[in-house]
């Protein structure tokens, strides 16, 4: 990236509020139904029919303003935001403009930028359009057809102030911001689905520069390494078109995370584009003190704090912690292990490694995202650790007992009794071993002994699969050492 030109990003995030009904109507929400079944002339924009405000919607916007530390407005209102589109049955949308939900939140990345939230708003999500093509996009799509089921959708829109300074900064804050939103329990934020969709507005000035150019938008990315691939390409060609004495036209973009090309969608609309009125059917919006005191106590701890405390009460690392942070069911599954055998000495820093790798390790080998969707227990293996801890079981013995804890259950001690996976006791055995792993590899010897330590595996290798994981490791590397008469 050219030292020349600094970016300046800032992102609009829709989130799917994850209610029983939609926003202003009493239709059902689901995924997947068969299209125009879930519709009403409520959410079609017929004549003459009325909204009515979803009090569910309400509380999971003020559960999102406190998680953020928003100032949650005494009194806001609805507008009608008025354009035209197939997806728009009425014409416009209801949504909030100068009097929305909250304003002036933070959200802070561990390590990373501290990202203010200028705004959070209520609205409503249009119907989707499904483009009929191999790309299943608009650009180069032979006819397009409306499902209406989605029309009405509650969501929240999240703007962030312009605070972030490059593409993985973004992509950083969005992880933690979805993880935090389906912490608190108000949405599925499902990309794939598009429950979670962002909007980043990119712009580029030089270094120093204390104004802000022309901003472009790319729209609806749907996942977080096509946000960060986007952005990067579009801040290269700013930085190409100022470098040449061009300017950068306010438009909309569209990245295709295939070709990594962008393309120009429409010119990028004002605000007096989209004529905002208030909603005449529907009354302001006052949040009580009951209203705020249910939000609050409806709130976990949140993601920050989380890491925070695993860092500060466990003694872990910053890159392990955040890993059961962001992943919010190894996180309760690692909590719930350390509490299960409290007072025994697990060491929660072992604990925490063999969850965030070995345990990971075989989650995604069985298609799992949750630790309770294995016959692992929590107690079998906080259990494990103890054994590996005490030297009771070697750590290649104890990832053969953790794949089949994972995968059939059990106890572990149960386990290495029937596999036969208890620690070579008798040193002299172990001794002999050795000494024919050397024997049986003079190559590696010789390397060894002109300084390539690292060749000690192979010898290594040869007594672990004699003596099938029961050796210990570490044990087996001393005698090595000894035998060969190296520090």
């Amino acid at each position: 990236m050219s030292t020349e030109f600094e970016p300046v990003i800032g992102l609009e995030i829709h989130v799917q509020l994850q209610t029983r009904t939609k926003m202003f109507c009493g239709c059902a929400l689901s995924f997947g139904d068969e299209p125009n079944t879930l519709t009403c002339p409520v959410c079609l924009g017929h004549p003459g029919t009325l909204p009515t405000l979803n009090a569910q919607a309400v509380h999971f916007g003020l559960m999102i303003a406190l998680a953020f530390e928003c100032e949650v407005a005494p009194r806001s209102i609805f507008h009608r935001k008025n354009y035209f589109y197939p997806d728009l049955p009425k014409g416009y949308q209801i949504s909030q403009y100068d009097l929305p939900l909250a304003t002036s939140g933070r959200l802070a990345v561990p390590g990373g930028p501290s990202v203010r939230i200028h705004r959070a708003h209520l609205e409503e999500d249009a119907a989707k359009l499904i483009h009929q093509g191999e790309s299943g996009r608009i650009h180069g799509a032979g006819s397009s057809i409306v499902d209406f089921n989605r029309g009405g959708t509650p969501l929240v829109e999240i703007v962030t102030e312009p605070d972030l300074r490059s593409a993985a900064d973004a992509r950083d804050f969005l992880q933690l911001l979805r993880t935090t939103l389906k912490q608190i329990g108000v949405s599925d934020v499902n990309m794939e689905e598009g429950s979670l969709r962002c909007d980043a507005n990119v712009s580029v000035r030089e270094v120093g520069e204390q104004g802000f150019r022309t901003k472009t938008e790319l729209k609806n990315m749907n996942s977080f390494r096509f946000l960060e691939r986007g952005i990067e390409a579009e801040i290269e060609r700013q930085i190409e078109i100022w470098s040449s004495g061009g300017t950068v036209q306010q438009e909309t973009l569209h990245f295709d995370p295939v070709s990594g090309s962008l393309t120009a969608l429409r010119s990028k609309e004002e605000v007096h584009d989209y004529r905002y009125f208030p909603e005449p059917d529907l009354v302001p919006l006052v949040p009580t003190e009951q209203m705020l005191d249910a939000a609050r106590a409806a709130l976990p701890e949140l993601p920050a704090a989380r890491l925070g405390r695993y860092e500060r009460e466990y003694g872990l690392g910053s890159d392990t912690a955040a890993v059961l942070v962001g992943w919010a069911e190894l996180g309760s599954f690692f909590e719930e292990s350390l509490g299960a055998v409290s007072g025994n000495g697990v060491d929660a820093g072992a604990l925490a490694r063999w969850t965030t790798g070995e345990l990971v390790a075989r989650l995604r080998e069985q298609g799992l995202d949750d630790p309770r969707e294995s016959q692992l227990s929590p107690r079998a293996l906080a259990e494990l650790v103890l054994m590996v801890q005490s030297r009771e079981l070697s750590q290649s013995a104890a990832k053969e007992v953790l794949t089949e804890l994972t995968q059939s259950g059990g106890e572990p001690g149960a386990i290495v009794e029937a596999k036969g996976l208890k620690p070579i006791a008798d040193s002299g055995e172990l001794e002999g071993i050795v000494e024919r792993a050397i024997e049986q590899n003079p190559a590696a010897v010789e390397q060894i002994r002109n300084g390539k330590v690292q060749a000690a595996g192979a010898i290594v290798g040869a007594v672990m699969k004699e003596t099938k994981g029961r050796a210990d490791g570490a044990e087996v590397n001393r005698l090595i050492r000894q035998k060969l008469g190296i520090g």
